[in-house]
């Protein structure tokens, strides 16, 4: 039995519980307080952070690992592109959102009036260079949904949360948020905490 140990508010966690209910397969959740953490945090994990994945004596840390980890494990419905190509892009993609856009959340949680502003206008940004991909198509990687869509979809929930309004160029943008917000496992996968972050 996989137990993953997630954050009720942590974006990277919010990515695996989507990823373990779009799989529909058998896991344990142990809910985590961010702001109060267990001294058994720090065991699993050496950074002392949460998502963390325990299988048997298997150990994983980090959002994307723990995710391919479980696409390759249990690949129905498989979340990653089967092609090495495609794959090798996909983990680009991913890349580049940790990059572009989730670097900016510290900030935006924590820093000075300045920092949030930056960081808000970088993550508007980023969000309105990617909206052209969806007059085009449903999902990030075209009619299939797969982990980009997964990986993507806490920071999109959590936009009004954050204080970030996009611009109507980005209008597309919101209107595939609300395609994966409208996913049963989506939904199974919140916590009660992140249900109350959108009105």
């Amino acid at each position: 039995m996989m137990t993953l140990y997630s954050g009720t508010t942590c974006p990277f966690s919010q990515r695996c519980r989507i990823v373990l209910f779009e799989k529909g397969m058998d896991f344990q959740i142990v809910d985590v307080d961010v702001f109060n953490k267990p001294e058994d945090i720090a065991v699993i994990n050496p950074y002392g952070k949460v998502p963390a994945l325990v299988e048997r004596d298997l150990i994983l840390y980090e959002a994307n690992i723990i995710n391919e980890y479980i696409d390759e494990r249990f690949p129905h419905p498989q979340l990653m592109p089967a092609d090495p190509v495609a794959r090798a892009r996909a983990r680009l993609f991913l890349h580049r959102f940790e990059q572009d856009l989730f670097s900016h959340i510290p900030a935006i949680e924590h820093g000075s009036d300045k920092e949030v502003e930056q960081a808000r206008q970088a993550v508007r940004d980023g969000l309105t260079q990617i909206a052209p991909i969806f007059t085009k198509q449903k999902y990030m990687l075209g009619d299939e949904y797969s982990m980009l869509d997964v990986a993507i979809a806490p920071l999109l929930w959590r936009l009004d949360h954050y204080g970030i309004k996009l611009g109507k160029e980005a209008a597309p943008v919101m209107k595939y948020a609300e395609r994966l917000f409208a996913r049963p496992a989506y939904f199974e996968a919140m916590t009660p905490s992140e249900k109350a972050m959108r009105k």
